[in-house]
């Protein structure tokens, strides 16, 4: 998944502001404690980010 694709699976899910905030401000256990930016810059594959957000914020399979 390209990272342009996962910004606008998570502007769709969650609106530009509540992404960004997401983005930056919630740690993921399943990211090694990392929020998503940390884990896109530390080299996560953004597919699996994604599905880290989508268990954990229960984005049904039909959006993910």
């Amino acid at each position: 998944m390209r990272l342009t694709q996962f910004r606008e699976l998570m502007e769709g899910e969650f609106g530009a502001v509540r992404a960004s905030s997401l983005a930056r401000d919630h740690v993921f256990a399943e990211l090694g404690g990392r929020t998503v930016e940390q884990a896109l810059e530390f080299g996560y594959d953004a597919r699996d980010v994604w599905r880290a957000v989508c268990a954990a914020y229960d984005v049904p399979p039909g959006r993910q």
